[in-house]
């Protein structure tokens, strides 16, 4: 069975939660592999709304083994936040989830450290969520983080915290004007998560690489976007990690050959939280009006999303940057309401005419985006499973889009629910076998 990387190719936020839920039947492993719990899955099952940040969406479904891999950064309280929220809308979280010893733990002190740095950037803050993640991040390339494992040797984690208190204790009140709390205050916030958290940390590159022996087919899941990525997203208004297909293998411990296929996510338009250049903003009426069809605000943080018209130009990067096999088009419903569609083809850059998403983010927020305008359908569409029943317009948007990526669009979701989706015979996904009653040619 061949393993699948799912990666979304905008801003975050496409939906790659649904994407995974509906994927996960036919896998036998989901590891996530980069970000924290500043990621906002939502999978929506029947009247059941399900908000992940830290478990794979794969947690869902009974008998499938989850792993959070070392590239991601975990706040013990977080997770187990998440854990005692599933419980309780009777969903079994035990045995099945694996946390990478070799993971690194967001400290409090990481928190206070990001909301001191965003303050004094002023004007030019990234919009963080001020959870932690950059920091840790930090503290990991600076090579004085705690890693999960750490957490379950008493002298070893009050050796390690001791050290990184005396550093963050001359930091935080020289360049951010805060004052660092005392180890002990530090130390009781996590000493109290250990032992709950104790019995699923486990040698995660040992686990991966036994089930690959066995031919477990294991489902790498992406937090982010594409244009998120610390090294090829719009730098430096980015997340903290590689959120490509790239940063599957060491984000969980595999090596390279055993991501075999990469599945792009995007919406049928774009979205932005937080700063950075958006150069196919919509503004104005037509923003609000999408974004509340849409229902555009951050999972995790309620922050209302920026949105925009569908920017082809930063789709054929990150198809080119991921390799994508196939794409899954997401909340195409939400422009049936429109009698046209706007679709960035180009930039225009001072004198010049750009195709290619530019490396430079201050080149990128000088560009205007060149737009064609596509017919719209203005029927409703939502709930859909079957291609031939879109109206003609809207099949010709998604066939247009396929030509312009020379990509094929395996997934088309009509809507939030599990069951609104359209999957295509011949589209890049025929290996495995989709869990969907429609299955449209």
């Amino acid at each position: 069975m061949l393993n699948l990387c799912v990666v979304g190719a905008q801003w975050g936020d496409e939906g790659k939660g649904k994407i995974v839920d509906l994927l996960t039947p036919a896998f036998d492993v989901a590891v996530r592999y980069q970000g924290g719990h500043n990621a906002g899955h939502t999978v929506q099952i029947g009247s059941s709304k399900f908000v992940l940040h830290l478990l794979p969406s794969a947690v869902l479904h009974e008998g499938k083994t989850c792993v959070i891999g070392n590239g991601v950064v975990v706040d013990p309280r977080a997770l187990l936040r998440e854990i005692d929220e599933l419980r309780a809308l009777g969903i079994t979280v035990g045995s099945n989830l694996h946390v990478s010893a070799s993971a690194h733990v967001i400290m409090p002190y990481h928190s206070e450290w990001e909301a001191g740095s965003e303050e004094s950037r002023g004007d030019r803050r990234i919009g963080t969520t001020c959870r932690g993640i950059g920091p840790c991040y930090e503290d990991k390339i600076g090579r004085r983080g705690i890693r999960v494992g750490d957490l379950l040797d008493p002298d070893v984690f009050r050796r390690l915290l001791a050290e990184n208190v005396a550093e963050k204790s001359r930091i935080l009140p020289a360049l951010y004007g805060r004052e660092a709390r005392t180890i002990e205050q530090y130390a009781e916030e996590i000493e109290a998560c250990i032992e709950r958290i104790a019995p699923y940390v486990a040698n995660v590159t040992v686990l991966l690489a036994k089930k690959l022996r066995e031919g477990a087919a294991i489902l790498f899941e992406g937090a982010q976007g594409a244009l998120l990525d610390i090294d090829h997203g719009t730098y430096p208004f980015v997340t903290s990690s590689n959120s490509v297909a790239g940063g599957a293998a060491t984000g969980a411990g595999v090596p390279p050959h055993a991501v075999h296929r990469v599945l792009g996510v995007t919406k049928a338009y774009c979205t932005r939280v937080g700063q950075g250049p958006f150069p196919t903003a919509m503004g104005g009426e037509m923003e609000e009006a999408i974004r509340e069809r849409g229902c555009e605000y951050g999972a995790s943080t309620g922050r209302p999303r920026r949105c925009g018209w569908l920017d082809l130009p930063a789709l054929r990067y990150a198809a080119m940057l991921n390799g994508f096999h196939s794409l899954a088009l997401m909340k195409l419903d939400i422009l049936s309401s429109l009698d046209e569609i706007k679709v960035c083809t180009a930039y225009k850059y001072r004198d010049s005419v750009l195709t290619d998403f530019p490396a430079e983010t201050w080149k990128l927020e000088e560009c205007e985006p060149l737009y064609e305008t596509w017919k719209g359908w203005n029927k409703p569409i939502a709930g859909c499973t079957r291609f031939d029943d879109l109206p003609l317009e809207a099949r010709v948007f998604v066939t247009r889009l396929e030509d312009s990526l020379l990509l094929p669009c395996g997934i088309i979701s009509t809507g939030s629910d599990r069951d609104a989706t359209i999957v295509r015979k011949g589209k890049g996904l025929d290996e495995w076998h989709l869990p969907m009653a429609a299955i449209s040619r």
